[in-house]
């Protein structure tokens, strides 16, 4: 076998392998001597039929298999030894000549393979980036205890609207005269949040309303250009409404008034567990302990985007084998076209660079992922969902028995060492570079995130 490599332009490769007889016959009889043991064939006892007939039957496609099995060892194998950086699959070159697998060659197959380029991404102290250090000021504290007294509130009945309050009455259609429409819409319990009210004339006129009011107003000009508001409203299909124009008389029967929980040891209790804290100061104080974590996962998100960019720039422009990798972009997206890859082909290039960037910051750092650090991940993962739903006391072992479930998901795999990779990469390249540590408040740093 003749394999050889050229890569003129360092980046487009070119890899020639022939295949001779003399490489493939050995494993090819040793096969088909298998297949004949096993053969069963009308007239011929079990390993007796003759090898000319086996050969007929199996020989051709037993060679093409054992070519092809010779092909992929032997490619692979000179990637490796030859430690070419390759992207993607090697694919046919397409001036490749249709070889005659019948006879017994030689065999000639040229493959078309994308390089790496070569570049150096290294840092040290004489590179410095910023680091945001968000604080935990008093705001961030007051919208969470706000957060938790809405969780742990309820809705308690009130004697007069104010606000964001919910009324609760009988609506029934009005003719031009202002009385009940006979056979006209009768909704019993209807909802109405009149904060919600579109029209600002129909919204004025249910100020100051208490249980027992009698209020007329127009529920199409209360939503205009919304009859699936109206229709719920009133409880009918919304075809019902659709040149509805009468007024309606709401009688309120009752006010629903959302009452945040109070700031009490009651509350304490169910945030963090019973005697866990003792009064408003350890409260907001357990508190800032909680977020600070998160704001920190913040900053070093990021500190390793503004890592990225810092590279991205100091290695500068590189040149790809942009023909091959269309292939091979069009190759993995069989269900899509080439406008598919001439339109997401940039954004994948950027993603490539900053994959062979990361892959030399992790060589640099020497970092390896552990089944410790996923289990870390997905232990953080599901800790953040449960404090979506404001239960930020969860105990280990029941952090531990959903990070397991987690992790028998193959689907999660990749995720989770993309994380474990970041968070390590971070902690590392944290003690490289020279820290420009800057205090921001989390609305500044909101901000910049957001117009980044």
């Amino acid at each position: 076998m003749n394999i050889q490599f050229e890569c003129a332009d360092k980046v487009n490769g070119l890899m020639t392998i022939t295949v001779e007889q003399a490489d493939y016959q050995a494993d090819v009889e040793k096969k088909l001597k298998d297949y004949r043991k096993r053969a069963q064939m009308p007239g011929f006892r079990p390993g007796m039929v003759p090898m000319g007939l086996i050969k007929k039957q199996y020989g051709t496609a037993v060679k093409v298999d054992e070519i092809n099995r010779l092909i992929g060892e032997k490619l692979y194998g000179y990637i490796r030894e030859n430690k070419i950086q390759m992207l993607g699959e090697p694919l046919p070159n397409e001036q490749q000549k249709p070889q005659d697998l019948q006879g017994d060659g030689p065999f000639t197959f040229v493959f078309d393979i994308a390089v790496a380029p070569e570049f150096k991404a290294e840092l040290s102290n004489a590179d410095q980036i910023t680091y945001y250090d968000v604080t935990v000021d008093d705001k961030i504290i007051d919208d969470q205890v706000q957060m938790f007294q809405s969780q742990a509130g309820e809705f308690v009945e009130a004697q007069e609207w104010s606000g964001n309050d919910t009324l609760k009455g009988d609506l029934r259609q009005l003719d031009a005269e202002g009385n009940t429409l006979e056979g006209g819409i009768t909704t019993e319990g209807g909802m109405i949040m009149p904060s919600y009210v579109k029209g600002e004339a129909e919204k004025k006129k249910f100020d100051g309303a208490k249980p027992g009011d009698i209020i007329i107003f127009n529920p199409k000009k209360a939503y205009p250009d919304n009859d699936a508001e109206v229709a719920a409203l009133l409880k009918v299909d919304k075809e019902q409404v659709k040149d509805l124009e009468s007024d309606f008389s709401f009688q309120l029967t009752e006010i629903r008034h959302f009452q945040p929980h109070a700031v009490d040891q009651e509350l304490f209790d169910r945030i963090f567990g019973e005697g866990s804290v003792k009064d408003e100061a350890e409260f907001r104080q357990k508190i800032a302990d909680g977020i600070k974590p998160q704001l920190v996962a913040n900053a070093d998100f990021r500190f390793l985007r503004d890592v990225r960019e810092y590279l991205e720039k100091k290695v500068g422009d590189l040149t790809f084998p942009d023909a091959i990798l269309k292939r091979v972009m069009l190759q993995n997206n069989k269900d899509k076209d080439a406008d598919y890859v001439e339109k997401n082909y940039e954004g994948s290039i950027k993603e490539l660079k900053w994959h062979l960037i990361k892959e030399q910051l992790i060589e640099q750092t020497g970092i390896k992922v552990e089944d410790a650090d996923l289990k870390q991940v997905a232990k953080g993962a599901v800790r953040q969902q449960f404090a979506q739903y404001g239960m930020n006391d969860i105990p280990d072992d029941v952090l531990e028995k959903y990070a397991d479930e987690q992790l028998k998901k193959k689907e999660n795999m990749e995720a989770f060492v993309d994380r474990a990779i970041d968070g390590k990469l971070m902690f590392e390249l944290k003690k490289v570079v020279k820290l420009k540590t800057k205090k921001i408040s989390l609305d500044d740093f909101n901000k910049m995130m957001q117009n980044a």
